[in-house]
């Protein structure tokens, strides 16, 4: 069988970590990074207790405690997905200001034993807020929708979910 084409990592310039040098299968670990979400004028969420899970090819995705989260906000989504590492995940919709964006953030009630870190934590995706930032620097959705890594400019790519990463 042939094997997928991997493209050429992008340059690391001081202070980027490759998304190549992720692991795989992927991992979770604690980051003291400030992580916030704000949107139409509401924080819904600000933390510096998030794990984030690293995985090859994909920019790192955050799962913040539902402590520092405006949990009043969120509503459970009956939407379930699997994940081949992290078991069942959950989804939550987000309602601020009237607005009601389903199935913005998700977790895992039960991760598997390598992802116990994460459990009772919601992850989010970027692109249906107004203000997501790590550290202050406002992050770029991981292309392709599906995925929900968080882009900055720390990470070097190329990124999983741009066009022909498919197979990566």
């Amino acid at each position: 069988m042939r094997q997928p084409h991997h493209p050429e990592p992008d340059p690391v310039l001081p202070g980027q970590e490759s998304v190549w040098h992720y692991p795989r299968p992927a991992i979770a670990e604690p980051t003291a990074r400030h992580i916030r979400i704000v949107h139409k004028g509401v924080t819904l969420a600000d933390s510096r207790a998030a794990w984030r899970t690293l995985e090859t090819s994909h920019p790192p995705t955050y799962y913040l405690p539902q402590a520092d989260i405006a949990m009043a906000h969120l509503v459970s989504n009956p939407v379930r997905s699997i994940c081949e590492w992290k078991g069942q995940a959950t989804y939550w919709d987000v309602g601020v200001a009237g607005e009601r964006i389903a199935a913005a953030g998700w977790s895992y009630p039960s991760p598997t034993p390598a992802f116990a870190g994460i459990a009772g934590h919601i992850a989010f995706y970027a692109a249906p807020f107004d203000e997501v930032t790590v550290d202050g620097e406002q992050v770029i959705p991981q292309p392709g929708g599906f995925y929900g890594g968080w882009i900055t400019s720390r990470e070097a790519g190329p990124f999983k979910g741009i066009p022909g990463s498919r197979f990566w």
